[in-house]
């Protein structure tokens, strides 16, 4: 527990803790974060080049690092892309040692992907760097603020994320 006496809230985090209740407000609070995310995504973009990495690449690599294995087909699926340019992708992150392709059991005509442990240690270093890219942000804030913020991120690890760690589909 922190020692320190709780200072208050800035205007700005009071202000949100009413509109909440609306979402068009909350929506624009989420749109006034777009320095915030600027800055990650020029970071990410970065860091892909630095990895010779494409962001198709990169997807590819999240989707089948959350499953125990994919088809090219199921993959072209998760990534939206047709199965050819899907199969290009794969052969050259197999031929980067970043996923392996084996035959099918069941359908010998059929190759599943599944992640090498080179794989595994690009997505940790991407995800490294845009936490630590994020809290260098979040360090900045006020105690009783970060607080706020790692409720936050508790809470939609806990409502909006599957056991998976893909977002929830929310039905209209």
């Amino acid at each position: 527990m922190d020692p320190r006496p709780p200072r208050p809230l800035s205007a700005t985090v009071q202000a949100a803790g009413v509109e909440l209740q609306n979402p068009r407000l909350l929506s624009d609070r989420i749109a006034v974060g777009r320095a915030v995310w600027r800055d990650l995504v020029i970071g990410f973009a970065a860091q892909l080049s630095e990895l010779d990495l494409g962001f198709t690449q990169l997807a590819a690599l999240y989707a089948v690092s959350g499953s125990e294995m994919l088809t090219v087909a199921d993959l072209a699926e998760r990534i939206g892309r047709s199965p050819s340019a899907t199969s290009r992708v794969a052969s050259g992150l197999v031929a980067r040692g970043l996923l392996t392709r084996s035959e099918e059991v069941a359908d010998r005509r059929q190759r599943t992907l599944s992640m090498t442990s080179d794989g595994a240690a690009v997505l940790a270093a991407i995800d490294k760097a845009r936490a630590d890219q994020f809290m260098a942000v979040v360090r900045q804030l006020p105690f009783e603020e970060r607080a706020l913020v790692a409720m936050a991120v508790a809470a939609l690890a806990d409502r909006a994320l599957t056991r998976r760690g893909g977002l929830r589909r929310t039905t209209r």
